[in-house]
C-alpha cells in the first residue's frame, strides 16, 4: 500500500483522514522495507523522491520495534501457516507478528497472504486505490 501510494496509486492521505484520530504505526521491518527501495533506486530524481517520500512517513508514523515477544507469535504463527501448508512471504510474516503483538489491524493490498492470518484484522484499503 505504501509502495502503492509513492508512485502516485494510492491515497494515503485519505486513508490517514479516513482512520482520524486512530493511531497508525508501521512495523520496523515495513520501514526497513521502504528504506530499502530508496537505497536501491538509481541515483537522480526517482531516488531523491523516494527518499523525500520515505522519510515524511518515517516523521509521521511511528515504527514498532520486533522483539522477543514478537518473536514468538512469529514462530507460533509460521509453523501454523508451515503446518497448514499456506505460508506468506518472510517479511509479511514479521509484519503480521507485529500487529498481532500489538492488536492492531492491518492496511494493506495483500489480502490473499494476510488474510491467512486469523488473529489479524484487515482494513478495507481498495477504495483508495487508484484514487488520485
Amino acid at each position: 500500500m505504501l509502495i502503492a501510494a509513492e508512485r502516485g496509486k494510492f491515497d494515503l492521505e485519505g486513508l490517514l483522514e479516513a482512520y482520524g484520530d486512530e493511531p497508525i504505526r508501521i512495523a520496523a521491518v515495513t520501514a526497513s522495507e521502504l528504506l530499502h527501495g530508496w537505497e536501491r533506486a538509481p541515483a537522480g530524481k526517482r531516488r531523491d523522491n523516494r527518499k523525500r517520500f520515505v522519510e515524511s512517513l518515517l516523521k509521521i508514523l511511528p515504527t514498532i520495534e520486533f522483539g522477543l515477544d514478537c518473536a514468538r507469535i512469529h514462530a507460533r504463527l509460521w509453523a501454523r501457516l508451515e503446518e497448514n501448508g499456506s505460508l506468506i512471504g518472510a517479511h509479511d510474516l514479521l509484519i503480521a507478528a507485529t500487529c498481532v503483538r500489538e492488536r492492531d489491524g492491518i492496511a494493506t493490498l495483500n489480502e490473499k497472504e494476510f488474510s491467512r492470518i486469523v488473529e489479524l484484522t484487515l482494513a478495507d484499503c481498495q477504495r483508495w486505490v487508484n484514487a488520485h
